[in-house]
C-alpha cells in the first residue's frame, strides 16, 4: 500500500487536473455557442443556394461550365480539415482514420501512382501528412486564427483553379459535421465536379421550382456555381470548428468527471492507510505497555 504521503501527494495531483479540465471545458462551451450560432445560420443559405443549384442543373445541360465537367479520377486532391490543438477526444482521429482510408480503399491505384494529394487545414493534419511528401500538398493552418469568408474563399478559389486547369480529377472533402455538442459526424463532400443532377426517382419526390431568369439561365448558374462551391467549404470549417469545441466540451467534462473518481478512490485509499497506521501505533504502544508489566 502507498504511504500517506504519497497518496496525499496524488490527490493535490489530481485535484489540480481536475480544476484544468474544468476551466477548459467552460471556455470550450463558451466558444462553442459562438461556433454554433455561426454555422447554424449559414446552414438555410448554403442549403438553399444548394436546391437553386439543383434545380437549374435538371435543364442546363452542359452550362456548367469547366467545374462540372466529369472526368476520370486519375487525379485526386482531398481536403482534411482537423483542429490546430488537442484534447478534443476523436475530433481529428476520425478525420486522419477516414481519410487513411480513403487512400487505402478508394484511391488506392491512384495513391500507388502518388496521383492522391491531401490539403490540410489544421495543424493536427498538417503534422501528419507532413512528413509524407508524396501526399501532402500544403496547409492552412493559419485560418482558425480568424475564421472569415474572404480567407476560405481564397483557398477555394485556388481548388477551382487546380481543378479548371486539370490538376486534379476531383476533389473532396473530409470534415466532422456538428450535430448537437457530444455528436460529430465524419462526413466526405465531393467538391468538385459538380453532383450531377439528382436520378429521376429522386427528382420525383422533389420539387422543381420554375424560374424568370434575368439576364439568362448560363450567366446565372455560371455565377452561382464558384459562390456555392465558396460556401460549400465555408461551411465545411464552420461545422468542423463548432464540432471541435463541442467535442473538446465534451471530452473535458468527462476527464472531470473521471478526475472526480479518482479522487474518491483516493481518499478511500487514503483512509485505509491512515486507518492502518493509526491501528499499528495502537499495537505498539499496547506492546509497549504489556512488555513494561510483563
Amino acid at each position: 500500500m502507498a504511504s500517506l504521503k504519497e497518496v496525499r501527494l496524488r490527490i493535490v495531483s489530481v485535484g489540480s487536473t481536475q480544476q484544468i479540465t474544468k476551466a477548459m471545458k467552460m471556455v470550450s462551451a463558451a466558444k462553442l455557442r459562438r461556433a454554433q450560432d455561426a454555422i447554424l445560420a449559414l446552414r438555410p443559405y448554403a442549403q438553399k443556394l444548394q436546391e437553386i443549384l439543383e434545380n437549374l442543373s435538371q435543364s442546363m445541360g452542359d452550362a456548367g461550365g469547366k467545374y462540372a465537367r466529369v472526368r476520370p479520377a486519375e487525379k485526386v486532391l482531398l481536403i482534411a480539415i482537423t483542429s490546430n490543438r488537442g484534447l478534443c477526444g476523436a475530433f481529428n482521429s476520425n478525420v486522419i482514420r477516414t481519410v487513411n482510408r480513403l487512400l487505402a480503399d478508394k484511391y488506392a491505384t491512384q495513391n500507388k501512382a502518388g496521383n492522391v494529394k491531401i490539403l490540410c487545414i489544421g495543424k493536427k493534419a498538417s503534422d501528419f501528412y507532413g512528413k509524407n511528401a508524396a501526399v501532402y500538398a500544403g496547409n492552412h493552418n493559419t485560418l482558425f486564427a480568424g475564421i472569415t469568408f474572404d480567407a476560405v474563399a481564397k483557398i477555394a478559389e485556388s481548388v477551382m483553379a487546380d481543378f479548371a486547369n486539370e490538376q486534379y480529377d476531383r476533389v473532396e472533402i473530409i470534415y466532422n459535421q456538428f450535430k448537437n455538442a457530444a455528436t460529430q459526424l465524419i462526413t466526405i463532400e465531393q467538391m468538385l465536379p459538380i453532383q450531377p443532377a439528382a436520378k429521376a426517382a429522386d427528382k420525383a419526390k422533389k420539387m422543381v421550382s420554375d424560374y424568370i431568369f434575368e439576364p439568362g439561365q448560363t450567366e446565372i448558374v455560371l455565377e452561382l456555381i464558384p459562390k456555392s462551391l465558396k460556401t460549400q467549404l465555408f461551411k465545411a470549417v464552420l461545422d468542423s470548428h463548432a464540432s471541435e469545441h463541442g467535442a473538446r466540451m465534451t471530452s473535458m467534462n468527462k476527464a472531470t468527471d473521471n478526475a472526480e473518481e479518482l479522487i474518491k478512490q483516493l481518499k478511500l485509499s487514503y483512509n485505509k492507510a491512515r486507518q492502518a497506521a493509526i491501528t499499528n501505533e495502537i499495537l505498539e504502544i499496547v506492546g509497549g505497555a504489556e512488555a513494561l508489566n510483563g
